[in-house]
């Protein structure tokens, strides 16, 4: 396993998904000792809000198409989630 201490900014969503699914596995597995388990849930913890903060961004740049009376595309404008 990586040093935990830190969770590189520039990993990419998929790459901080499947270290995240690899740390969630190991956690429920039960075979980590204790200090481990701490170390691999505060690791989990950065990955998961790096996982939310890519997610809100790629959110953010989704538009969505205004379509007019006539059926015809407009425009776009930023799309409305939740």
């Amino acid at each position: 396993m990586t040093d935990a201490t830190s969770t590189p900014a520039d990993l990419s969503f998929e790459d901080a998904l499947a270290r995240l699914e690899g740390i969630v596995s190991r956690l429920e597995s039960g075979q980590a000792p204790l200090e481990e388990s701490i170390t691999l849930y505060e690791e989990g913890a950065r990955l998961k809000s790096l996982c939310e903060d890519r997610l809100k961004a790629a959110q953010l740049r989704v538009e969505k198409i205004v379509v007019g009376t006539d059926g015809q595309a407009k425009g776009v404008q930023p799309a409305e989630f939740g």
